[in-house]
């Protein structure tokens, strides 16, 4: 392999836009030790500021329970000792609102091998009470100027119908439920969404928001080059192959511009969405090399 280093260039200022978020598997996994002794080498040594992660209000987090007699019980004795270990380390967390517990799920179906409920719920007002009883909780705990530092993103890919079950106006009302009940904690607390794949709903998300007085302070999205729903084709390697150059920047850029006056985070990005990439990426790098 070839190197070419050019030393009469001038150097630059690296923008490290990608340390300021990392994603991670789903949340019950950040209970282990093993995570955290990784996380922690992350940041220390790649400076990791937030991390993002799938199910916090899953049914292994013990978040939402329904008593026999039919009342709401919350628990966020698991939530606590993921956020005070971040926090420990230097880290905070971008707090993805999903799934649905099943005491508040409408349906059954899940999504992944730990079983997130992808329903909308039951009730709406018992949904927005839950996310209203987690950001006080917060607050109490961390402290209110800690917590303004934080992000609430709600849901996650709700344009794909592996992660949400609901429509395009369930998964607003579902916005609008938990925006208004963390803001009525307080209104320093930064919540978005709407969290979509290929950059999706941004502008009708923002015209909801606008014309229901509902409260949002950034956008969230994400796009990878060989996304399924371009259809690319069923393999891998020829999705990669077929990715076109300077696609992702296009989509950026019109996202960006869809979202303005807004911050658009990405909160999931990479070459491929697909969990068996490395599976592919070796022996491709091994004919490179």
């Amino acid at each position: 392999m070839k190197v070419t280093v050019f030393s009469d260039k001038k150097r630059g200022k690296i923008n490290k836009y990608w340390i300021k978020c990392v994603g991670s598997c789903h949340a019950a996994t950040a209970l282990r030790e093993d995570w955290r002794k990784q996380l922690k080498k992350c940041r220390e040594e790649l400076g990791f500021e937030y991390v993002r992660f799938h199910g916090l209000l899953n049914d292994d987090m013990s978040v939402c329970l329904r008593n026999e007699d039919g009342s709401l019980e919350y628990s966020f004795f698991n939530i606590d000792s993921i956020f005070d270990f971040l926090l420990d380390i230097g880290m905070k967390p971008f707090i993805e609102l999903s799934f649905m517990p099943s005491a508040l799920a409408s349906g059954t179906e899940t999504v992944f091998h730990y079983k997130g409920n992808i329903t909308p719920p039951k009730s709406y007002d018992q949904w927005a009470d839950l996310i209203g009883a987690l950001a006080d909780h917060l607050v109490r705990r961390y402290g209110v100027e800690e917590v303004r530092k934080w992000f609430f993103e709600v849901w996650n890919e709700p344009n794909l119908r592996m992660f949400w079950t609901g429509t395009k106006e369930e998964y607003f009302k579902l916005y609008q439920s938990a925006a208004l009940a963390i803001k009525k904690v307080d209104s320093g607390l930064k919540v978005g969404g709407p969290a979509t794949a290929i950059d999706a709903w941004i502008p009708e998300f923002k015209e909801f928001c606008t014309k229901n007085g509902v409260p949002l302070d950034f956008i969230s999205t994400h796009h990878y080059p060989t996304d399924l729903a371009f259809g690319l084709g069923a393999n891998m390697e020829e999705r990669m192959a077929r990715a076109r150059r300077g696609e992702l920047a296009d989509r950026a850029k019109k996202a960006i511009e869809e979202a303005y006056p807004l911050t658009v985070y990405y909160t999931e990005w990479n070459n491929s969405p697909s969990h068996g990439i490395l599976t592919m990426i070796f022996p491709i790098m091994q004919r490179l090399l």
